[in-house]
């Protein structure tokens, strides 16, 4: 018998329907070539839904040089976008408007200088500035750490720092004034404790140097206001609670250490990239995984999730990235947001006994490392420690990998598998027209001969009178950028005042205490230096502009470990430079490290150069990002040997320098 109607079980009630996050902001870290091209790259990738910019300068604009200067042979437009002057700024923007955009510019040691350009466009444009949103990462301190862009010395850049904030504060108030940057620490090895606690205590530094020129009244809402760039390595779990581990230590240090007591402007806001360092030339297709799980990291958890998101491309290992590439990179952050219900929940992960005890371990490390740097006196005082200590655990992650204990899949375990149909005819790369650097030259020196020579002189003399007087350099900046004065003359009137800066290099002077693989190769260092009668030298160099330092650093940390006498003198050497010091210090062999796509002509004018002095018997090796293409040219020009990241084992090179010297054993 059926049931009658009042019997029936009564049907749960539907569930309300979930009310979904906003999702972060969607970038990609782009620019390349010219500002022209640039702009139509980015044209192109807010039609296809991009939500900001991000914009990628190269490294002459990044160190302060224009295109025509010698330090910037070779580099014009290959890691991102050559801003010279207003002119090149404004053919970035072309029809983009600023006032409706969100742009996120990695900028550095030329911050205040690239934001006054980009505020004399807005103006241009009939916008309020009042109402610019966007960052300008301006952290110095990671530069000296990682990076290498820098300029001046760390107290006359912490100043210009404070001065871009202090502007801001006053005259951009939703403009984030810095990006505390941990993302090229963990690239440079830092641990997790290392990331978080170095980073916050850039942060400490630059807001003990802010507090005095802000009315006390206001400085929480200029506290609110410093956001963080960060990494998210493969271990999604650990990087998940690491961020977590953010959040709170930010909070800690906002309350207790400048009495902010608004919760809103204690907030941790970060956008971020997932770890670059981990994409491999092996096997690149596998990148695409990788990227995915780094994105979860920074996503998954509602209450340390990141407000911008910008992701590498599956083939930034192997050079620059096409857009295809880079608009894959984008569908991926499209499908997490848009198709799943990720953002339809709460925090996944509160409560949990696991999550909260790593969290618990991570801040504990951190606050020891902090207590360590401050006893130091804080950030600007440690940098010479802090270089040391990411050189040194940069090299322990390398020993892992090469031990075996840490795996990287189709790197060191499951070597053997199909070609990737990824990697096409051309490569699977977007190669610079090498045309490029001589047109960009060309535009330059028709800015100089069409603009006022003497608005632009007046410009400078303001400018430098600022910054001698400890003046806010930006409202003469960007009066300077308005008359048509160039990245390199505002960058020489700094150096003029300020100096020139050469970071340490974190290699120390004596060797390790590690005997795993290395005894062989000290015993085979000791019996060619025994026939050459003399300490085997090697010299290491890095031509060019190119701050990427990890590589260099970790080379001749590990032959200094076998024995070798090495000259390491940092970065953003000419090629005479490295010649003069192979000459004076006698070189057995030199090597050169390239990351910025401009090993062919560097390396070109190094080889050149010894040859004229008489030094074509040594032999040179080359290592950097560098398609085989290329590296067959280099063995063409006469290079002994080239190294890519996929020569992980850094005994099997030391083995190679080790059989190179022999060849300069007198008979």
């Amino acid at each position: 018998m059926s049931l009658a109607q009042n019997d029936r079980p009564t049907a749960p009630a539907p569930a309300e329907t979930p009310v979904r996050d906003r999702p972060w902001l969607i970038r990609t870290y782009a620019g390349h070539s010219t500002a022209s091209a640039s702009n139509a790259l980015y044209r192109d990738n807010l039609a296809k839904g991009q939500t900001g910019l991000s914009v990628a300068f190269d490294l002459p604009t990044q160190t302060g040089y224009d295109s025509d200067h010698v330090l910037a042979r070779g580099e014009v437009g290959k890691v991102g976008v050559p801003v010279c002057h207003l002119g090149d700024m404004r053919s970035l923007f072309d029809q983009i408007p600023l006032d409706q955009m969100n742009t996120s510019m990695t900028i550095n040691a030329t911050a205040p200088w690239l934001l006054a350009l980009y505020i004399a466009v807005a103006e241009e444009q009939g916008a309020d500035i009042s109402g610019l949103q966007g960052t300008v990462q301006n952290d110095l301190i990671k530069e000296y750490l990682s990076r290498g862009t820098y300029i001046c010395p760390p107290a006359p850049s912490l100043k210009m720092i404070a001065d871009v904030a202090e502007y801001c504060y006053e005259n951009v108030p939703k403009w984030n004034p810095m990006n505390v940057c941990s993302y090229h620490l963990q690239e440079a090895g830092a641990t997790p404790e290392q990331e978080l606690a170095f980073a916050l205590a850039t942060a400490q530094a630059v807001l003990d140097e802010l507090r005095p020129r802000v009315p006390a009244a206001d400085f929480p809402a200029m506290v609110g206001r410093i956001s963080f760039f960060v990494n998210a390595g493969i271990r999604f779990i650990t990087e998940m609670c690491k961020m977590r581990a953010f959040v709170d230590l930010w909070d800690e240090i906002c309350r207790d250490r400048y009495g902010v007591t608004d919760p809103k402007f204690r907030r941790f806001r970060y956008g971020v990239q997932v770890n670059s360092l981990g994409l491999t030339e092996q096997q690149p297709e596998n990148n695409v995984y990788r990227i995915l799980i780094e994105m979860l990291a920074v996503t998954l958890s509602k209450n340390a999730r990141a407000r911008a998101v910008q992701l590498p491309a599956w083939n930034e290992a192997l050079g620059l990235p096409r857009p295809w590439d880079q608009q894959w990179s984008m569908r991926m952050q499209q499908i997490l947001a848009y198709e799943t219900d990720l953002l339809e929940y709460g925090d996944l992960f509160d409560g949990s006994p696991v999550v909260d005890a790593k969290v618990e371990a991570l801040k504990a490390g951190a606050r020891a490392e902090l207590a360590n740097l401050d006893g130091m006196g804080g950030a600007v005082a440690s940098i010479e420690y802090m270089k040391s200590r990411l050189v040194e655990s940069n090299a322990d992650r390398l020993n892992r990998i090469e031990a075996g204990e840490t795996v990287v899949v189709g790197v060191n375990k499951w070597i053997e598998g199909e070609p990737s149909p990824l990697q096409t005819a051309d490569g699977g790369i977007m190669v610079v027209d090498p045309a490029t650097e001589a047109e960009q030259i060309q535009r330059l020196e028709q800015w100089r001969q069409n603009r006022d020579a003497t608005a632009v002189a007046e410009a400078l003399a303001a400018l430098r009178a600022a910054a001698r007087s400890g003046a806010n350099i930006m409202p003469t900046s960007i009066r300077a950028a308005a008359a048509g004065v160039t990245t390199g003359e505002w960058a020489e009137e700094m150096r003029k005042v300020h100096g020139t800066y050469r970071g340490p290099t974190g290699v120390s002077a004596s060797m390790s205490n590690r005997t795993d693989g290395l005894d062989e190769l000290r015993e085979a260092v000791n019996a060619v230096s025994d026939q050459l009668g003399r300490r085997l030298k090697f010299v290491v160099g890095k031509p060019g502009l190119d701050g990427h330092s990890n590589g260099a650093e970790q080379i001749a940390f590990r032959a200094r470990d076998c024995g070798m006498d090495i000259t390491y003198d940092g970065i953003r050497l000419t090629p005479a430079e490295v010649v003069a010091t192979a000459r004076q210090d006698e070189a057995h062999v030199v090597g050169l490290s390239i990351l910025s796509g401009s090993h062919l002509p560097l390396v070109e004018d190094t080889l050149t150069r010894l040859r004229d002095a008489g030094l074509g018997n040594i032999p040179v090796v080359v290592g950097g990002i560098i398609p085989e293409e290329d590296a067959k040219k280099l063995r063409d020009l006469g290079v002994a040997r080239v190294y890519t990241p996929k020569n992980f084992e850094l005994n099997s090179i030391m083995k190679d320098i080790v059989e190179l010297a022999k060849t300069n054993t007198p008979p």
